[in-house]
């Protein structure tokens, strides 16, 4: 069986729905069997996303509305960020993205991750349980971060509460 190509979202139209003061995922691609995810993001002015780390995927970020900066965290030059603006984020690059004055609407699409699997126990340990990792899963769009305390979450944006 062919799959069927079909429109999915208009995403002017879901930034001209989104109220003031909404932030993180307006949008997600979501299709079952897809080989790639996308994610429509909006920062409000001055907005923030802290620096972080994707170890696993190259993520292509396309500027759709207002701009902004990307701070690439090995000291070079940060980028201007402005409608149309591709940018390549390529695996293992630190970064972080501060919204300019008419916020920052973009977004990102990259390879899907593996999806997370509950393996079973081979063995317990003395000591205990193997520790939690639910404070690394953010609380907008599911995904588990890699770094060990995130602050920001590098797939929506999102900050990780009390951090």
């Amino acid at each position: 069986m062919n799959a069927t190509p079909e429109v999915l979202a208009v995403l002017d139209e879901l930034l001209a729905a989104a109220g003031p003061d909404d932030r993180g995922a307006l949008w997600q691609l979501d299709r079952r069997g897809r080989e790639l995810d996308a994610n429509l993001v909006r920062l409000p002015p001055g907005a923030e996303v802290g620096e972080h780390q994707e170890d696993v995927l190259d993520v292509l970020l396309v500027v759709l509305a207002g701009g902004g900066r990307l701070v690439p965290g090995d000291g070079s030059e940060a980028l201007t960020l402005a409608p149309s603006t591709v940018t390549w984020l390529p695996r293992t690059s630190r970064r972080s993205l501060t919204a300019g004055p008419e916020g920052l609407a973009y977004l990102t699409v990259h390879r899907r991750r593996p999806g997370l699997a509950v393996k079973p126990v081979v063995r317990a340990y003395e000591g205990g349980e193997a520790p939690c990792s639910l404070d690394r899963v953010c609380p907008e769009c599911g995904r588990m971060s890699q770094e060990s305390a995130p602050v920001f979450c590098s797939a929506c944006g999102e900050r990780f509460p009390g951090r």
